[in-house]
Order: structure tokens, then sequence, then C-alpha cells
């Protein structure tokens, strides 16, 4: 629904609604009687999906955690990905019965695929597996993602998007520091090295998969999340079988 609504700014939708673009334009204290009916109804839904978005994002660090310290058993990251990309698809396929139980099976909801379009999914599901649980550099996959962004998907970004990205930045290191944060300056250089190499891939993951959604944008968006979420679940149970299958299937 997210990438939906930012299509239809980008492509054919009005841009005067939005905030930057209203920045010097005299928009001071505009009646919201005065604004169109459809203009009201597309910015209740980009704050609905804003807000769910924001939401489903911030509670996914959270459960995480959670899901780390309520039970008594040791602990699998492994295990915990691979059951994090089956509940995805899950859902996703639970959509498509309700698309296809109103609308029917067509050709851009069906699940059955050809060879050049599923060869894709392998990549951002690799991609997604290696990214860890890093330190403090993790946070810079969102200057990476940005930069990214417009390399790839040729998006223009403007001053004041630039600027939100590099503060969510900052926000979300100096979340993380505490009294004993000057440790973390003391991590070796191959730590470093690898901090930086993971974010970089947690950018492009997110960049790759979003082109390969537009690619073809007719196509079901569960029928996609689908077959990126099978290779997951697949690389997810390799790990698990070479790191932690004596551990699974004892415990």
């Amino acid at each position: 629904e997210y990438r939906k609504i930012k299509d239809e700014d980008n492509d054919g939708g009005t841009v005067s609604d939005d905030i930057e673009n209203l920045r010097g334009k005299g928009f001071s204290g505009a009646s919201v009687s005065n604004v169109p009916v459809r203009e009201q109804s597309k910015w209740k839904r980009k704050t609905v999906v804003t807000l769910a978005l924001t939401f489903l994002t911030s509670s996914q660090a959270i459960l995480i955690v959670w899901s780390k310290r309520a039970g008594k058993y040791e602990y699998s990251v492994t295990t915990a990905n691979f059951l994090v990309e089956t509940l995805k698809c899950a859902l996703s396929l639970a959509a498509l019965a309700r698309i296809w139980k109103t609308e029917g099976v067509t050709e851009d909801n069906r699940l059955r695929t050809t060879l050049d379009e599923v060869i894709v999914y392998p990549i951002p599901a690799v991609l997604y597996l290696v990214k860890n649980l890093l330190q403090i550099l993790k946070n810079l996959n969102i200057i990476s993602t940005g930069v990214l962004y417009r390399i790839i998907l040729k998006k223009k970004l403007s001053e004041i998007q630039w600027a939100a990205f590099i503060l969510l930045c900052a926000g979300c290191t100096t979340a993380q520091l505490n009294s004993r944060s000057d440790h973390v300056l003391q991590t070796p250089l191959q730590g470093w090295i690898m901090a930086i190499v993971m974010a970089l891939l947690s950018g492009f993951a997110g960049v790759y998969t979003e082109a390969i959604i537009k690619k073809r944008p007719s196509r079901n968006i569960n029928v996609q999340n689908f077959w990126l979420y099978i290779f997951g679940m697949a690389f997810n149970a390799v790990a698990i079988l070479i790191q932690d299958f004596d551990a699974v299937v004892d415990k």
C-alpha cells in the first residue's frame, strides 16, 4: 500500500499536496474544506499507512528481543529467522486466497510463474540471510539505502530527504549508546569492515527488492512476496542444517 501511494505521487498523482513542495508557496493556514475530497482521502490513507508502517517496523526489533528473553530455552537465530519467513509466506498466501475468492485467479495473481521471473528472488533472499545483528555500524544501512536508491532506481532525493536520512541514522546510532559505548571504537578493523559490508548488503537488498517489484507493477504484490519468502525459507533452512542442526534436533 505504501509503494502504491508513492507511485501515485511519482507517476501521475498531484504533487501539490506534498509538504516538501509546499515550502515557500504560501501554504499558511489553508482551510481543509478547500482541499478536494480526493486529496483529503489520499492524505488520510497516507497517514494510516505511515502509522501502520511505523508500528510494524518498530515492533519488529522489540519482538525479536522479547522472543530471546521470554522462553527458557537455548535461542537459535537461524530458527527464528526461518519461522519469520514462514509466517510472512503464510500471510501472503492468506491474502492471495482472499483475492482469489473475490476476484478469481488471473494472470497477475496466479502463483504459477516462469524461470525468468523467479530467478531474481534468490538474490535478495541471500542478502537478507547474511544480514546479521550488527554492532552500532549497522545503522549505515540507512545511508546506503538512500545512495543505492539513487543509483539503482534513478530517483533523485531532495535536500530534505537527505537530511531526514542523516538524522534517522544519527538518531538510531545514539539511541544504542550507553555509558560504555566508547568500547565500540575498540572494535578490530575486520569488524568495522564486516559491519560496513553488511550495512551495504542490507541497503542493496531493500533497493533491489523494490526494483524487482516495480519491474512488473501489475503483478500482485502477494505473489512476489510469496516467492521472495519461499527462497528466504529455503536459505534459512540450509543455515539451520549447517549451524544449528544438532541443537534443533536435540532440543
